[in-house]
């Protein structure tokens, strides 16, 4: 599943995630260990969402063996409409048979500081551990804006320097709002990552990202230390990259 993994369309894209998911969470269950993911907003990983609350995901997947977390937030409550919680509360949650204790969103509701101080203990809780420590989760997704930034993480802020602190309050993004984010710092220890962008207006972005001059944009800067992270497109997404990269000549996966 390493590099690029291209599919005709954003209902690919979707279906991929969705096996990458299951395959990860069904290889650690049968060890008897518990999957620590992290899911990203967006409209791109609303498919996935919905494709694992039907079946057969929804009856294979072991459920009490899964813990959900977010990579980032709005600051607003988790029925408010913006709420990367709510989304997937509504497209997915409430359909499987997940354990509430398995769900672990972030605090949206809360002032932005003591959101993040909040996240910050509860994923110190789930994994047995404080910083300098780093928690290490087992799968995580990403998407990127036509900006480069990823999870809330944009460019040219302070935030990218942040080499302490596993989640901090921010302000950006369109609209320009409060939110709560992973860190670098978390995100880069991940044991697996996985890039989710679909769609034509993502074409320049993800060609700058993967086949530009190094910036230091936000996407350019996950460089976990597992593995190479996976970029899933589409078609349209992928449509800029060059033919070395897209005829698999850095080892990519082109489906």
């Amino acid at each position: 599943m390493d590099g690029l993994i291209i599919e005709q369309s954003a209902a690919g894209v979707h279906k991929k995630g969705a096996e990458i998911l299951r395959h990860v969470v069904r290889e650690r269950s049968v060890r008897g260990e518990t999957t620590a993911i992290a899911l990203s907003g967006g409209s791109t990983p609303l498919g996935m969402y919905r494709l694992l609350a039907r079946e057969p995901y929804r009856s294979e997947l072991p459920w009490n063996d899964v813990h959900l977390f977010w990579v980032d937030e709005r600051c607003v409550p988790p029925d408010h409409p913006a709420s990367n919680y709510g989304a997937a509360r509504r497209e997915l949650l409430d359909r499987v048979a997940i354990p509430p204790s398995n769900v672990h969103p972030m605090a949206g509701e809360l002032a932005p500081l003591a959101g993040a101080v909040r996240y910050g203990d509860e994923i110190g809780e789930f994994f047995h551990m404080a910083p300098p420590e780093i928690p290490t989760f087992d799968l995580v997704f990403l998407g990127v804006g036509n900006d480069g930034h990823t999870a809330s993480l944009f460019p040219g802020q302070i935030s990218l320097d942040e080499r302490k602190k596993w989640v901090i309050a921010v302000k950006g993004g369109n609209p320009n709002v409060h939110r709560l984010t992973l860190t670098l710092l978390v995100l880069n220890q991940a044991k697996k990552l996985v890039f989710m962008v679909s769609g034509r207006e993502k074409a320049e972005i993800v060609q700058r990202v993967l086949q530009g001059p190094r910036e230091n944009l936000p996407a350019q800067l996950i460089r976990p230390s597992g593995e190479t992270p996976s970029w899933l497109l589409d078609r349209e997404a992928a449509r800029l990259l060059n033919e070395k990269r897209r005829n698999g000549d850095e080892h990519d996966t082109f489906e």
